[in-house]
């Protein structure tokens, strides 16, 4: 079992108008909460496993592929990592959401 209580994650990865928190890591997944800026998008991403996506604030357009998803709090997004991905915050405001990754390949890709 495994607990973490708010503000205690592993690391925090900034990048411009991009903000990564590695909450949790296990041989297996690993959680990340994610904060992208308005106007503001990331890089693209391509890795193995797969990953799940939950809003928690904001709205963003999700591209995995060739199509696009618009996300709004509370909704979840699920695809394979070998997909080429990015966010993008379209808005005016900050959108937050977390991702659970299978394996945890995600937060050795920002290197």
């Amino acid at each position: 079992v495994i607990l973490l209580k708010n503000g205690e994650e592993k690391s925090i990865t900034k990048k411009p108008g991009r903000t990564y928190r590695l909450m949790l890591k296990t041989q297996k997944m690993e959680a990340i909460i994610a904060e992208i800026d308005p106007h503001t998008e990331s890089r693209l991403f391509q890795h193995d496993g797969e990953e799940m996506h939950l809003v928690l604030e904001g709205e963003m357009e999700y591209t995995v592929g060739e199509k696009s998803y618009k996300l709004s709090e509370g909704d979840i997004l699920w695809h394979k990592s070998k997909l080429i991905h990015h966010a993008k915050n379209n808005s005016t405001k900050k959108v937050v959401y977390i991702t659970v990754a299978t394996p945890p390949s995600f937060m050795s890709s920002m290197v």
